[in-house]
């Protein structure tokens, strides 16, 4: 299996990365990035890529591919519908549409979030932009699948890029462990997440809509190792 991952960068990403390098199956993992990573490893191929907003490009370079774990994404918080769109929207459905075109039978697996909109009608503005993204990714001409994770914790180090995400981890770390086993509703971890995409990527899944138990299922049960929080819903 061959696989793109968009965010290798941020906290999910580094776990889906992980899982994908010790997958035997997993042959090949690009990367596209805005800026180097500093992973190294021999399945792995980079493309740094500035303009997010159009990636003809290089859409050559994205042919082959059999599946591309989207994790990119932003907080919401102390943004305005606009930029948080064009980040979420703008930026997901201009990947989707090249990677569609080229690899008509890819598996895409977008992480968006429990709470999301799907009718664009409701009150909060993560939740219809988060609605619009996944209504016009099941539109395209490939098998898409959209992960509704609740809060998600690190597993084996990975890190976020916000702030108040490592605070929330330093304060609850010790009780990660029990919270994991009382809320399986609500959390996850990335080594779930990552293991839940290469199953859905390999096999499919009843659903296009995966929620937090579904990911917990598809991941094959919860991991031995268990350390704090991280992201979430927007």
């Amino acid at each position: 299996m061959k696989v793109i991952i968009f965010g290798a960068t941020g906290m999910v990403g580094q776990g889906v990365l992980r899982e994908c390098l010790l997958d035997p199956e997993v042959k090949r993992v690009l990367l596209v990035s805005r800026t180097p990573t500093t992973e190294r490893h021999g399945k792995i191929r980079e493309i740094i890529h500035h303009d997010f907003q159009d990636f003809t490009p290089i859409e050559a370079e994205l042919d082959g591919y059999d599946a591309c774990f989207f994790t990119l994404g932003i907080t919401s918080v102390g943004r305005s519908e606009a930029d948080y769109r064009r980040v979420t929207y703008d930026i997901t459905l201009a990947a989707a549409r090249v990677l569609s075109a080229r690899n008509p039978d890819l598996t895409f697996v977008y992480v968006s979030g429990t709470g999301t909109d799907n009718t664009e009608r409701g009150r909060v503005m993560w939740a219809r932009v988060k609605g619009a993204t996944e209504n016009a990714l099941l539109a395209l001409p490939f098998s898409a699948y959209m992960f509704h994770p609740g809060v998600v914790y690190s597993v084996h180090g990975e890190k976020s890029k916000t702030r108040w995400y490592r605070v929330v981890h330093t304060l609850t770390a010790p009780l990660s462990p029990l919270l994991l086993r009382l809320l399986p509703r609500l959390l996850v971890t990335t080594e779930q997440v990552g293991r839940a995409m290469l199953t859905v990527a390999r096999q499919g899944w009843p659903e296009r809509f995966l929620s937090n138990r579904d990911l917990i299922t598809a991941a094959g049960g919860r991991p031995q190792g268990m350390s704090g929080p991280r992201g979430g819903t927007p």
